[in-house]
């Protein structure tokens, strides 16, 4: 949930909503279904999504490690479960203060820019195959702020 949609509903005990801010919250519960069925559609393709994401890296990029790879893939799943939830509560800052600063100190830690450029190319690859352009619309942008946090 946006932080100004939360900031509306501890208001509740102060006013009702103008205009303006009852189509915020209008807007918001329009898309729930839509956000809701997507959330669903990842968390039951995870697995198939990530094997085929893990298996052309390793057709890519034949020199990365089974550790590396390991590691890789398991920022990959956390960037996936948390862009999925954000994108659930339409609040990108969700997305930012739960993975993306943690995930960025990590990877200062070790050289991974290589690895991270081929898992990220690859999974958008596949989320274009899976996804139809709205879904796709909706999860993108916050996939797009964990790639660039972690790459550049």
């Amino acid at each position: 949930m946006t932080p100004k949609i939360q900031e509306l509903i501890s208001q509740a005990q102060d006013r009702y909503l103008a205009s303006d801010e009852l189509g915020l919250m209008e807007s918001y519960v329009s898309s729930l279904p839509d956000r809701l069925k997507l959330y669903k559609q990842i968390r039951d393709r995870e697995i198939n999504i990530l094997q085929a994401v893990a298996d052309q890296v390793q057709t890519e990029l034949p020199s990365v490690t089974d550790e590396e790879l390991e590691t890789g893939i398991k920022n990959l799943i956390l960037v996936m479960r948390y862009s999925s939830m954000a994108m659930l509560l339409n609040d990108e800052n969700f997305l930012k203060q739960r993975l993306l600063n943690w995930l960025e100190g990590i990877m200062s830690m070790r050289d991974m820019r290589r690895l991270n450029e081929t898992l990220y190319k690859l999974l958008n690859q596949g989320l274009r195959q899976q996804l139809n352009p709205a879904q796709l619309a909706l999860i993108q942008p916050l996939i797009t702020a964990a790639q660039v946090t972690l790459i550049y």
